[in-house]
C-alpha cells in the first residue's frame, strides 16, 4: 500500500479532474463523476456504501460503520465533491489537469474541499483496511451540491435519509489555516458561520428606442448606481462574544485585543492588514452585501425597462429576514423606490458550543501533528453544509490542517479564486488529522 500522503495526492488529482462544476443549476455538478471514483476506492475496505442520487447525476456517497457501544459518541467526517466555475483566463494553470509541481497540487478544489474529501476518505479507507473497528458509530460522506446550497446533497440527506448520516458529532471544512500572529501555530476551528440572504432585485425604467437616450429612464444605468451604492455600504461592526473568544486565543498583547475589540479600532487596523486577513476579518464581524451578477435589456437599440441585480448578503447572527432587507434598503437610498425585491433565499446563521468532547478531542489532535499550536474558536463567514445538521442538533465544527506552506492570508484569498492549489505535505497532515481523530473520539 502507498504511503498516506501519496495515496491522497494521488485521489485529490483524480477528483479534481472529475471537474464536477456546480454553477447553480440543477442540470449541473455530475458529482456522479466524483462518486464513480470514491465508492470503489472505498469498497476496498470491505465496508458497505451507500449512493444516493436524488436528482440524476448528483450523486453523494454514505459510509456508515456502526459502532459496538451504541451508548458511545458518533462522528461523521463530511465533504463534498462538487466545486464552482473558473474563468480560465485568470488562471496560470489548467484548473482541471491536478499539475502536480514541486509538491503542489494545482486545480479547482484543490482547498474547497476536495484536498480533505481525499483526506478523509483515505484515512477512513486505511482504518477499516487494518481492522479498526469503532466503538462508537463512524460515517463518511462525500456529498453533491454544496457549492450551491445543497438541496441535492446534505440538505436532502438530512431530511430523507437521516437515520444513515446521524451523529453526535460532525467535522466539515474549512480551517486549519495558521493565522498570521507571533507564538506558536494559532490554527482556527470553525465553531459557527454566518447566515446567507441571496436576494434579486428588479431595478425599474421605461423602455424606448436607443437612439433617443436624453433624458431616458434607463434600467440599465439605474442599476450601475444601485450596484456602486451597494459596494459602497458598510453595515456597522457586531463584535460579540465569539469575536471575544477568537482574540484572546490569538495570543496578542493586551492593548491590540483592546484595539480590535472596537468597532473603530478593527476598522482603522484592516487597511493595515494583508487583504485576504482583512477580508476575513471585515466579513466575521458585520453583515455584508456584495453585487455579484447584473442583466439588463432585449437589443442594442432598446433602452431596457428592467434590470435584475443579485445581492450576496451573508448575515450576522440575528440580521437575517427584515434586518437585512433594511441594510439593503438603507444602501441603496432614494432609488429603492425603482426597486423591487423578486426572489430571495435565507439561510440563518449557524452555531455549535465549543466546550464539548470533540473541541477536546480536535485541540489534542492538532497539538500532537503540529508542535507548540493551539486550537482558537472562530466564525466561518462562508456558508457549509454544517449548518444542516446543527439544526438537527448535532455539534459540527470546520476543520482542516495546513502546512506552512499556505499562510492564513493566501488560504483565504483561494476560495473561489484563480490558481487554487494546496501542497502535499498539508495532504498528509490532514489524513493524520482524521485518522487521530475517529481514533480519539471513537476508539
Amino acid at each position: 500500500m502507498a504511503a498516506p500522503i501519496d495515496e491522497a495526492t494521488d485521489l485529490l488529482r483524480h477528483l479534481i479532474r472529475a471537474a464536477c462544476v456546480n454553477d447553480g443549476t440543477p442540470e449541473s455538478g455530475h458529482e456522479a463523476r466524483a462518486v464513480g471514483i470514491l465508492q470503489p476506492f472505498l469498497e476496498q475496505a470491505g465496508v458497505e456504501l451507500e449512493r444516493v442520487e436524488p436528482l440524476a447525476g448528483r450523486a453523494s456517497l454514505v459510509l456508515r460503520v456502526e459502532g459496538s457501544d451504541p451508548r458511545a459518541p458518533s462522528l461523521h467526517l463530511c465533504s463534498h465533491t462538487d466545486v464552482v466555475p473558473v474563468n480560465r483566463s485568470g488562471w496560470s494553470r489548467d484548473p482541471f489537469a491536478a499539475e502536480l509541481a514541486d509538491g503542489v497540487v494545482w486545480g479547482r478544489g484543490a482547498v474547497d474541499m476536495l484536498g480533505t474529501t481525499a483526506a478523509m476518505a483515505v484515512a477512513v479507507r486505511r482504518l477499516l483496511a487494518e481492522g479498526f473497528r469503532p466503538r462508537g458509530t463512524l460515517v463518511f460522506t462525500a456529498v453533491a451540491d454544496e457549492e450551491s446550497g445543497g438541496r441535492w446533497g446534505a440538505e436532502w440527506l438530512t431530511e430523507n435519509r437521516w437515520d444513515a448520516v446521524r451523529t453526535d458529532y460532525l467535522v466539515t471544512e474549512v480551517g486549519g489555516a495558521r493565522l498570521p500572529v507571533r507564538g506558536g501555530p494559532r490554527l482556527p476551528v470553525m465553531v459557527a458561520e454566518k447566515g446567507a440572504q441571496w436576494t434579486k432585485l428588479r431595478v425599474r425604467g421605461t423602455p424606448g428606442h436607443g437612439s433617443m437616450p436624453y433624458r431616458s429612464d434607463n434600467a440599465a444605468v439605474k442599476a450601475g448606481e444601485v450596484l456602486a451604492r451597494i459596494a459602497r455600504y458598510r453595515a456597522p461592526a457586531r463584535l460579540g462574544s465569539l469575536w471575544r473568544e477568537f482574540l484572546a486565543g490569538l495570543g496578542l498583547p493586551a492593548w491590540q485585543r483592546a484595539l480590535l475589540g472596537t468597532a473603530p479600532g478593527l476598522d482603522r487596523i484592516l487597511g493595515t492588514l494583508p487583504l485576504g486577513t482583512a477580508r476575513m476579518f471585515h466579513a466575521a464581524t458585520r453583515t455584508t452585501l456584495s453585487p455579484n451578477l447584473v442583466r439588463s435589456g432585449v437589443k442594442i437599440n432598446v433602452i431596457p425597462d428592467g434590470a435584475l441585480v443579485e445581492v450576496d448578503i451573508r448575515t450576522a447572527a440575528g440580521d437575517e429576514g427584515e434586518p437585512a432587507r433594511r441594510m439593503l434598503a438603507d444602501a441603496v437610498g432614494d432609488l429603492w423606490s425603482e426597486c423591487e425585491i423578486v426572489e430571495e433565499w435565507v439561510s440563518p446563521a449557524s452555531a455549535s458550543p465549543r466546550a464539548t468532547p470533540l473541541w477536546d478531542a480536535l485541540e489534542a489532535t492538532t497539538r500532537e501533528l503540529v508542535p507548540g499550536a493551539s486550537a482558537v474558536p472562530m466564525l466561518l463567514v462562508g456558508l457549509t453544509d454544517a449548518r444542516f445538521f446543527r439544526r438537527k442538533g448535532v455539534v459540527a465544527y470546520g476543520y482542516g490542517l495546513f502546512s506552512e506552506r499556505i499562510p492564513f492570508d493566501a488560504f483565504g484569498r483561494m476560495f473561489h479564486g484563480n490558481d487554487e492549489h494546496v501542497d502535499t505535505e498539508s495532504v498528509g497532515l490532514s489524513v493524520a488529522l482524521w485518522d487521530r481523530l475517529v481514533r480519539r473520539v471513537l476508539a
